[in-house]
């Protein structure tokens, strides 16, 4: 008896659906919907949605139920109420899948944006905005600490210090970049490891002093003050990236002019695996120079930095930066498709304007590190030759990532709890991707009240490599959304406080960082 009235309950749904079919059918015969070269509800992969779309969506849930592609009223199931939805939204409701279309005006202003552009050094925006004349303010703020500063006493790391300028950063719209630094003129370790009995040598000129890197002493304590830092600062909102420093003059892996060596490789590698060991989170960052060395770091996810660039013979007259080491440098560490996944980094040597007094190529240079996929540029606080101050600012659109949105579509209306289709065609104009995960998402506002839903997309940023991307997907609205029109927004989100944070070049940001640009009906 169950047995038979299951199979009259199956023949009733069965009938029902087929008297749905058959009045959308009329409905979607008499009907203009619209729907010719859409992706929305394609399930039969024609390029265009229709009544055959239903039949299909039946055909594939009869085959395939668990198929997650197949819920198309986004209830979590899919179910024959999957293919009567589908059809009531082509024919009784009309839907058409992208009717609201806009393509939004690009912009060609400069944009302040997390992780990109120039880098301030132990400054912040208020005064490079004040002092520095003809320079762009700064994404970044770079500190570069010696390991005696850092820590006066054994165990007392000045972790107040580092935390007022995270602060103070925070406040100027900018991140912070650390290095740990232990050499350069007179001895910069503390005084306290040396009386523990770390040992070191002399320059060779007697005008300074470089720690032993493979002292047991040293490689103990050094580890502490390492682990401690990324303790506290791996995964931290306001650190953009951690160098990895230590070793060598300014901690840029290097002891010209010093008459002593480069510790061994196996010192080397020590060292370097106190970061990889610690940093999980946050980037960190290979000064280049040392093959064994980088070749090392990159091969553990590290990018790349060089801290001379614009180098072109203050050296030596016959031998430069540019020209004669940077590239090779990068061909025999195979490091040139690094900035594919990991950022690059420039510190100008000298300044551009020793650059611009000796008549050097800024053509060069500045295509140079674009060639090199340049994402962050320290120049050292120094102002920009008034002559070159167009070119330099060209020059800071480029560098890392610069999103353009060319066109939005998603429908004029869409139930509270279904999905709202939509496509996207973004273009990142800049030559590197953004190395920080912020969620695309939309808000919906309403045009009459105060309360907004923010509903995040599946769109991964960091792997938006230069040039067009496309997307066609949909996202899932609230269920307790009222009925009502809304207006939508886009944004991509900073990770940590969920508010819009990334700067796009197009005409529509208003106060709260939104993009708003057009309006859905939510019924």
């Amino acid at each position: 008896m169950f047995l038979n009235f299951f199979k009259k309950a199956n023949f009733r749904a069965f009938s029902i659906a087929l008297v749905f079919l058959l009045t959308g059918l009329l409905v979607y015969l008499f009907a203009d919907t619209g729907q010719s070269g859409s992706a929305f509800g394609d399930y039969n992969g024609d390029g265009s949605t229709g009544i055959t779309d239903v039949i299909s969506l039946l055909l594939q849930g009869r085959e395939s139920p668990g198929d997650p592609r197949l819920d198309y009223n986004a209830d979590g199931v899919y179910s024959l109420n999957d293919a009567l939805d589908l059809l009531l939204d082509l024919t009784w409701y009309g839907i058409k899948p992208y009717e609201v279309a806009v393509e939004p005006v690009e912009i060609d202003d400069f944009l302040l944006n997390p992780f990109r552009g120039f880098e301030s050094k132990h400054c912040f925006n208020d005064w490079i905005s004040r002092g520095v004349p003809r320079h762009p303010l700064c994404g970044t703020a770079q500190f570069r600490w010696y390991w005696d500063t850092l820590e006066p006493e054994d165990g007392q790391i000045r972790f107040g210090m580092i935390d007022s300028m995270i602060a103070e950063a925070v406040a100027n719209e900018q991140r912070i970049n650390i290095r740990v630094m232990c050499q350069n003129g007179e001895p910069r370790v503390p005084d306290w490891l040396r009386t523990a009995g770390a040992k070191g040598d002399y320059y060779s000129d007697g005008t300074g002093w470089q720690p032993d890197y493979g002292d047991p002493i040293f490689l103990e304590r050094h580890e502490k003050l390492i682990k401690a830092l990324a303790e506290r600062y791996d995964g931290h909102p306001a650190v953009d990236f951690v160098d990895v420093g230590s070793i060598g003059r300014w901690a840029e892996w290097h002891t010209s002019e010093t008459g002593l060596d480069m510790p061994p490789d196996s010192i080397q590698q020590k060292i370097i695996d106190m970061y990889l060991d610690n940093f999980k989170e946050t980037p960190l960052i290979s000064l280049i120079g040392d093959d064994f060395a980088m070749m090392y770091q990159i091969s553990h996810g590290t990018g790349w930095r060089a801290d001379c660039l614009g180098d072109m013979g203050g050296f030596s007259p016959t031998w430069n930066h540019m020209d004669d080491f940077y590239q090779q440098a990068l061909d025999s560490t195979g490091a040139n498709e690094i900035w594919e996944r990991a950022p690059v980094v420039f510190e100008t040597c000298w300044t551009m304007q020793f650059w611009y007094e000796r008549n050097w190529d800024i053509d060069h240079i500045l295509s140079e590190a674009l060639r090199w996929h340049v994402t962050i540029m320290n120049n050292g606080n120094d102002s920009i030759p008034a002559a070159w101050e167009t070119k330099v600012r060209e020059f800071e659109k480029k560098m890392g990532y610069r999103f353009v949105l060319r066109n939005l579509s998603h429908p004029a209306s869409v139930k509270a709890g279904r999905r709202l289709f939509y496509q996207m065609q973004w273009e990142n104009v800049g030559v590197a991707p953004c190395y920080l995960d912020c969620p695309l998402a939309f808000q919906f506002r309403p045009v009459e009240g105060d309360t907004s839903w923010v509903v995040e997309t599946e769109a991964e940023i960091t792997g938006w490599l230069p040039g067009t991307i496309d997307l066609d997907s949909n996202v899932i609205l609230p269920k307790d959304m009222p009925p009502g029109e809304y207006e939508l927004a886009v944004g991509m989100l900073d990770p940590w406080s969920g508010q819009p944070r990334i700067r796009f070049a197009i005409q529509g940001r208003v106060e709260d960082g939104w993009y708003r640009l057009s309006r859905v009906a939510v019924r």
